[in-house]
């Protein structure tokens, strides 16, 4: 919801702030007074193109800021706006509240800010698409489109069409992946057999090696041992001579245990305590020189003995290297590219019957796709003509009471280029992420006229109240979202006027509805009464301002929309009459609605 605007610099409102308030707010003024800036404004907050001549003469920019709560609206847009906000950077404020401005130069260059962040104005756009909806006098084109046709058409038909849609969206995604898959093999298949190939002698090479997991690290290491094998040898050999004794005559007794065993045999047998004492410490030394005997002993016998060794040690070495050569830099990365190559050459079938095979999965994702496609398409033709009626029903009180809106929903045919066309019932369809359906509002804009597409049948004002029929009706499939109608009442007035006032206070129960508009009975329905002032300084330089209107303020401008009554009695009394009529019918409606 928007809760408040600040415009400075715009047309001719030099400064200017509205609160915006739940429910229905009309914003009145005289011609001229800039009404329809402020929906400039909105227009620039929701990403529409800057325009330096919009900005005030005299001023080096134009300022537009806006307030919006994003708590109130449906969990769909809340979550599409969260993303926007995560994404960009942006913060909300201390109460949850989330500040958009957009600044224009007077040289035309613009800027755009989210949450405290410098962001695209298309991020604006982003973040207002869910929650703010503008229906200025130009805008009318956004129910011009197909697109926005089809979309208001699915929103009316809520799940019994949006479940169809959904399972149509992940059958079509698994058809085009089947498909892309086989007309990439079918294309390639001579290039993929040729890397097949290649696969499968670099394989064939790996696998004769054989390579084991680190088995390079532990070669170099042994291969350095080898080489010194020698002169490990003589040390190993001599330091086990020196504790032992030689190995060809023991029994001389020169070794460090003999002598050691001598020394512990005369401490112990003297007579002195503080001797004896120490053959503990002997005992001690004895055993950490037979230890280490014992593993000099095993490290001898563990040397290679054969004087091959070596030789083939430098021949696996030669044979790895020739795998690292090629195909990465150690023997672990060799064993992760094969088993890659595996993965790869397993997908690589390029027989033809691997071929026929996944043809065979084409044709059943296509005929899966074909069926879902014919669902979605028979509940949105079901649709289109509840959809039809409701608006048609709708124009009947807004001064089309013989306009007659028609739905018709038709297959979208493939064109030329289409890449992916889909056959169903004999024709060539467009499967897009939509369906194979384009939807076409047409319009009989009185008794016994043709109907024709809306582009061609309606004008400002009819297109205008056509919007505003749809927006009622679609009312009760969304919540929350700000709607904002710039002189959605042209070209009417009487009883038409009240009821349009009634639609937009009807829909102001589930929306907030903000409303330009020069007509007093739309303004009586008003929750919120805002009126644009026009002041001259007396220098030429005219200003303008908006404020909110108190119940006795309202009666005097709802006077002065009544042909300018404002300063006479009977203007007043009819003004009252008015409002009073215009709460009656809103607190009838209101306990209708419960």
């Amino acid at each position: 919801m928007l809760t408040e605007i600040r415009i400075d610099g715009l047309g001719v409102i030099s400064t200017a702030t509205a609160q915006f308030h739940a429910g229905l707010t009309c914003l009145t003024g005289e011609t001229g007074a800039g009404k329809t800036m402020v929906v400039t404004s909105l227009h620039l907050l929701s990403g529409a193109r800057a325009d330096a001549g919009r900005v005030r003469l005299g001023a080096s920019r134009a300022v537009v800021e806006g307030r919006f709560t994003i708590d109130d609206v449906n969990d769909a847009a809340r979550a599409e706006v969260t993303r926007v906000l995560e994404a960009a950077a942006a913060e909300q404020d201390d109460d949850g509240s989330v500040i958009a401005i957009r600044t224009v130069g007077s040289d035309g260059r613009s800027r755009a800010h989210l949450g405290g962040r410098g962001v695209p104005a298309s991020v604006l756009a982003d973040f207002t698409a869910p929650v703010l909806t503008v229906h200025g006098q130009n805008d009318q084109l956004r129910l011009q489109r197909p697109d926005q046709q089809l979309s208001a058409l699915d929103q009316f038909a809520g799940d019994a069409v949006g479940a169809l849609l959904r399972k149509y969206q992940v059958l079509r995604r698994s058809w085009l992946d089947a498909r892309t898959e086989l007309l990439e093999r079918t294309a390639r298949s001579r290039e993929l057999a040729l890397e097949a190939e290649r696969l499968e002698h670099s394989l064939k090479e790996i696998d004769a090696i054989a390579p084991e997991p680190g088995e390079d690290v532990r070669i170099v290491d042994e291969v350095r041992r080898l080489s010194d094998l020698d002169s490990l040898r003589e040390a190993a050999a001599t330091a086990h001579d020196a504790l032992a004794g030689p190995a060809e005559a023991p029994e001389d007794g020169s070794g460090a245990l003999e002598a050691l065993g001598a020394a512990r045999a005369r401490i112990e047998a003297a007579d002195d305590p503080a001797l004896v004492a120490l053959a503990p410490r002997l005992a001690e030394a004895i055993a950490v020189v037979v230890d280490v005997t014992t593993d000099l002993s095993g490290y001898l016998s563990d040397l290679p003995s054969d004087p091959g060794a070596l030789d083939s040690l430098l021949t696996r070495q030669a044979e790895l290297k020739t795998l690292t050569r090629k195909y990465a830099p150690d023997i672990d990365g060799v064993l992760a590219w094969a088993e890659e190559a595996r993965t790869r050459l397993g997908s690589l079938d390029v027989s033809e019957e691997a071929l026929g095979k996944l043809a065979a999965e084409v044709d059943t994702a296509a005929e899966r796709v074909r069926e879902a496609a014919k669902k979605l398409s028979a509940a949105r033709s079901k649709a289109a003509g509840k959809l039809a009626a409701a608006v048609s029903a709708e124009l009947g009180g807004l001064a089309m009471g013989k306009a007659r809106l028609e739905v018709e929903v038709r297959p979208l045919l493939a064109g030329a280029q289409d890449s992916a066309p889909l056959t169903i019932d004999g024709r060539e369809l467009h499967a897009g992420a939509t369906g194979t359906d384009e939807a076409e509002f047409r319009l009989a804009a009185h008794s016994g006229a043709q109907s024709l597409p809306l582009s061609k049948s309606a004008s400002g004002g009819e297109l205008s109240r056509v919007m505003l029929a749809l927006e009622v009706v679609l009312a009760g499939s969304d919540h929350g979202a700000t709607m904002v109608f710039d002189e959605v009442d042209a070209g009417v007035g009487g009883r038409a006027a009240v009821e349009i006032g009634r639609r937009l206070a009807r829909l102001a129960r589930t929306h907030q509805v903000i409303v330009v508009t020069h007509l007093p009975q739309v303004a009586a329905f008003a929750d919120t009464h805002l009126v644009v002032d026009k002041s001259d300084d007396g220098k030429g330089a005219v200003n303008s301002g908006v404020r909110a209107l108190t119940n006795d303020e309202r009666v005097v401008e709802l006077a002065r929309m009544l042909a300018g009554l404002d300063d006479t009695e009977t203007g007043r009394a009819h003004a009252e009459e008015l409002l009073a009529t215009a709460r009656a019918e809103k607190a009838g409606a209101e306990v209708a609605a419960r």
